[in-house]
């Protein structure tokens, strides 16, 4: 079962159901931020805080009953709110399909992001590249060296849990599409 994480971009959400056989994963982070953006600045806390409370859960079933209740209780101040969970509720928390150790992972596009404010940061620096060639010598270095850094030296992502995922793949001749 492959996984794709992004935000809620349509043209890419789009693209990825058309082009790619695989799962959906709503960023979490970006999903919050767009539901706090329904909700008044001095509610923005109390809600986001009762929303996370669902982040905790480990199990699926657990996790998308906290989701309900949290949904139902919001639905009379904030319908808006409640409707957006409703529609995201699958999307949100796909990551809970795969295996405990990858969900803090899986959950939100964070170490994407971080990768690419990294790659920003040592561009600026340089300022003006010679040529094209020696930009892509500088971002393949980077994506390199945070290959070896995610995979040997803070195993970002549990080898075997993603090892039987992978296995899965091959013996499943058709993965859940979400």
């Amino acid at each position: 079962m492959q996984l794709v994480i992004s935000d809620h971009h349509q043209g890419l959400e789009a693209a990825i159901q058309r082009t790619l056989a695989t799962s959906w994963q709503r960023c979490k982070v970006h999903f919050l931020r767009n539901l706090l953006a329904h909700v008044r600045k001095g509610e923005r806390a109390a809600i986001g805080s009762q929303v996370r409370t669902v982040f905790a859960f480990r199990q699926q079933v657990s996790a998308q009953q906290q989701w309900g209740k949290i949904a139902e209780e919001l639905r009379s101040r904030f319908p808006k709110v409640a409707q957006l969970m409703d529609e995201a509720e699958s999307e949100v928390l796909a990551y809970l399909s795969y295996p405990e150790s990858l969900h803090p992972k899986i959950c939100s596009t964070n170490p994407i992001e971080r990768l690419n404010k990294e790659i920003k940061r040592r561009s600026r620096t340089v300022e003006i590249f010679p040529c094209e060639s020696a930009i892509l010598r500088l971002v393949g270095a980077l994506l390199m060296e945070q290959n070896d850094e995610w995979a040997v030296a803070r195993s970002y992502l549990n080898l075997v849990d993603l090892a039987r995922v992978c296995d899965a793949d091959k013996t499943d001749p058709e993965p859940d599409r979400q």
